[in-house]
């Protein structure tokens, strides 16, 4: 885990402890044969719903691709190993996150109805932070073309995915050139929906780093 300090970002935006960011991103895919209806998304097309976690020089640091379009980030976060992990105190810092995840002791999102002064500070320094995640899924899209809609079955589309993200670091580490400007801005493929309501005990240590950092 390569600390988002180590880029200067930290210094800059003033938010401490930040070892990643995490997004989701759906890959479109054709229409599968077996539970077409699980990969259809909330914009009605096919896709595998991918969760890809960065670190501040655009490494790929964790990527979850095995879920279909129709689930939604917090669960895929919800269930995947690393969180399991965070949750186990196996990391020390924070991820970033939408308002698509809940906020999770280790996993922080912005207010949704953020009050004048820190608050909007904290949203605003989430928000340039969390550019970082989307300039990546760009970069990886931009290098490989054929995740534009990837005409496999899904499971083969998850290993595609999987190898392009590997190569994607190969190329970062190596400084090799991004084909096209990535665009940062949002993923016109992905929706940030509020998350279900479920388990969101982050607030305490949202509320301290604002008040902390960001008077």
């Amino acid at each position: 885990w390569a600390l988002f300090q180590e880029a200067g970002l930290v210094e800059k935006l003033r938010f401490p402890g930040v070892i990643g960011c995490t997004d989701g991103t759906h890959i479109p895919i054709i229409a599968p044969s077996v539970n077409e209806g699980d990969y259809v998304n909330r914009k009605s097309f096919h896709s595998i719903n991918v969760q890809i976690i960065c670190d501040a020089a655009n490494i790929i640091t964790n990527v979850e691709a095995k879920w279909p379009g129709s689930v939604h980030d917090s669960q895929i976060f919800r269930e995947c190993t690393l969180s399991t992990k965070f949750g186990h105190g196996e990391f020390t810092g924070y991820l970033l996150g939408d308002r698509g995840y809940p906020c999770l002791p280790y996993l922080l999102t912005p207010y949704s109805d953020p009050e004048p002064g820190p608050q909007q500070r904290y949203n605003l320094a989430n928000c340039r932070t969390r550019a970082r995640v989307e300039m990546t899924i760009g970069m990886l899209k931009a290098r490989f073309q054929c995740l534009q809609r990837l005409r496999v079955t899904p499971e083969r589309a998850c290993d595609i995915i999987v190898a392009c993200v590997i190569l994607h670091n190969i190329a970062t580490i190596r400084g090799e050139h991004c084909p096209s400007e990535p665009n940062i801005s949002s993923d016109p493929n992905h929706e940030h929906p509020d998350p279900p309501t479920d388990i969101q005990d982050g607030s305490a240590v949202r509320d301290t780093i604002c008040h902390n950092h960001f008077l």
